[in-house]
């Protein structure tokens, strides 16, 4: 069963109110904080909120001439808001002296009474995301997209240098077990779906239970330790405007410790075939130019030492984990808290997902 030719393209979503960032951000409030954190002086002016691919709030304001970007969840997100924010910001600053690219955090604040619930400031990125319309520099040159393709492979591997007891990360997350752990976690996430009267997602999703077993049976004997992403993939990168580089590896919700190659395989799992045609979630056009999977491969095997044969593993977990994670829209759509006809096409790409394990099994 293939969809490809259904899910080409997301469904339009109706334009954002411009000021509906007021609801989650009360600017007095934010101010008097600032002013207590010792972050510049006089008002807060230039608010513009900015699109991207998550519920979450990224406001861009500025203050004395400096601009900063705030980032909270939304009013009722679907996991712990303020935790996710607490977590954001923990691994960025962590990050800080790095060679991983990434924004710079300025401030985080624990603090719920100031907006309702935990943020941070960050400082804004120049860059651009592949997943929206490119720079005429980078669409009319295969050479440079190619050396994009590398560069993103360079910035997981400096990730994947950075040691989690040197940043304080030592208790980030629990990588004892952690490949053992991934399909009966995802599993769960899946059930908890069945609170949403009407959604039927399960008995459509092909090869569940198979993918499932096939994870539990062949979990990889070489594993390491390291800072994981978590939803690393073309959609949450940012490229710098003036060559193929990574300005920075954004949205960091899902961030954890555990075997850095889990982010290899989401990368992967979204990554076009050759001809261009995808699993649905990551677009990016033109294709054509960016390197083939068994480069990318090769060039992280170089750079981290780690061999390429569990790579298929990673791959399936990532599509796994993927379609779940996608599937939650559709069900959340049937209790009124997402739009449908995104859910649909949500669906649509979890079963691509789906399929895509199946192949590589």
């Amino acid at each position: 069963m293939t969809l490809k030719a259904d899910i080409a393209v997301p469904p339009k979503r109706p334009d954002a109110d411009p000021d509906a960032w007021r609801v989650l951000v009360d600017v007095s409030r934010l101010e008097a904080w600032m002013d207590g954190q010792g972050l510049g002086s006089g008002p807060l002016g230039a608010f513009r909120a900015l699109t991207g691919g998550t519920q979450n709030l990224l406001l861009r304001f500025e203050r004395a001439g400096r601009p900063h970007i705030l980032r909270r969840a939304p009013l009722n997100p679907y996991l712990d808001g303020s935790g996710t924010m607490r977590r954001e910001a923990r691994v960025l600053g962590a990050l800080a002296g790095s060679d991983t690219p990434h924004p710079r955090l300025i401030a985080a604040c624990s603090d719920e009474p100031v907006l309702g619930q935990a943020f941070y400031l960050m400082e804004p990125v120049e860059g651009f995301a592949a997943t929206q319309t490119m720079p005429t520099l980078h669409a009319a040159n295969a050479g440079i997209r190619h050396a994009m393709g590398l560069a993103v492979i360079d910035a997981l591997a400096a990730l994947q240098r950075v040691d989690p007891m040197a940043t304080g990360l030592e208790d980030f997350g629990k990588p004892a077990g952690f490949l053992e752990r991934q399909a009966p976690r995802w599993l769960k996430q899946l059930a908890s779906y069945e609170q949403y009267a009407g959604w039927t997602g399960r008995c459509e999703l092909p090869g569940l239970d198979r993918i499932a077993d096939w994870l539990v049976d062949n979990v990889p004997a070489d594993t390491r330790v390291g800072v994981i992403h978590g939803d690393f993939h073309l959609g949450n990168l940012l490229f710098a405007p003036d060559g193929p580089a990574v300005a920075a590896i954004v949205d960091w919700e899902l961030s954890t410790l555990g075997d850095p190659m889990v982010d290899l395989g989401c990368l992967l799992a979204t990554w076009a075939d050759p001809d261009g045609s995808h699993p649905g979630c990551i677009t990016v056009t033109p294709w054509s130019g960016f390197p083939t999977e068994a480069e990318l491969v090769a060039r992280y095997a170089a750079l981290t030492g780690r061999a390429a044969a569990d790579v298929n593993w990673f791959v399936v977990l990532a599509c796994f984990k993927l379609g779940i994670l996608q599937e939650g829209t559709y069900a959340r759509a049937f209790a009124g808290q997402a739009d449908m006809e995104l859910g649909r096409w949500m669906h649509a790409t979890s079963i691509n997902l789906f399929n895509r394990a199946l192949a590589r099994i």
